[in-house]
This record gives C-alpha cells, sequence and structure tokens, in this order.
C-alpha cells in the first residue's frame, strides 16, 4: 500500500481525533458552569438546602466529568490502534487480489 495514503488517513484521523478532544473538553466546561451556576441559584433561593444539593452537585459533575475520560480513551484508540490503516490495507490486499 502506498505510504502517502497511509499518511493521509493518519493524517485524517489526528484532525478528527483533536475536534472530538476539543468538542468534549467545551462540553465538560460548559456542563460544569451550568451546574454550578444553578447550584448556586438554588442556595440563594433555600439556603436549608445546601448540605444536599452539594452532594447532589457533586455527584453529578463526577458522572459528567466521566464523559470526557470515555473519549479520552476512544480517541487514544483510534490514534495509535487505527483501524482505518488496517481496514483500508485489507481493501488494498483484496483490490490487488491477495
Amino acid at each position: 500500500m502506498d505510504p502517502q495514503i497511509i499518511g493521509m488517513i493518519y493524517a485524517s484521523t489526528a484532525v478528527g481525533v483533536s475536534l472530538i478532544l476539543a468538542l468534549a473538553g467545551i462540553g465538560s466546561a460548559l456542563g460544569w458552569g451550568l451546574i454550578t451556576s444553578r447550584f448556586i441559584e438554588s442556595i440563594a433561593r433555600q439556603p436549608e438546602l445546601r448540605p444536599m444539593l452539594t452532594g447532589q452537585v457533586l455527584f453529578v459533575g463526577g458522572l459528567m466529568e466521566s464523559f470526557p475520560f470515555i473519549v479520552l480513551g476512544i480517541s487514544m484508540w483510534f490514534t495509535f490502534a487505527n483501524p482505518f490503516v488496517s481496514g483500508a490495507t485489507a481493501a488494498a490486499k483484496a483490490l490487488a487480489g491477495g
């Protein structure tokens, strides 16, 4: 298989992975901003609920923070064990008759 094609596959994968990671980071930052703003609004309305709300905010925040780490794992899989290269190699071998 042509090394130039493999290089293009890796370059396209790198661009895709960087976009995925950037969007996951932006989404996480926006999520934390929304969660904390609603938390502060809730405390301002009913200060006696602060202990209960604090636990819920930390729980939901922890669940929300797991998403970028999952995305990071998938992105590293695309980066280091690129399935597109093996698929292109198999397709090239099938076209060549081998």
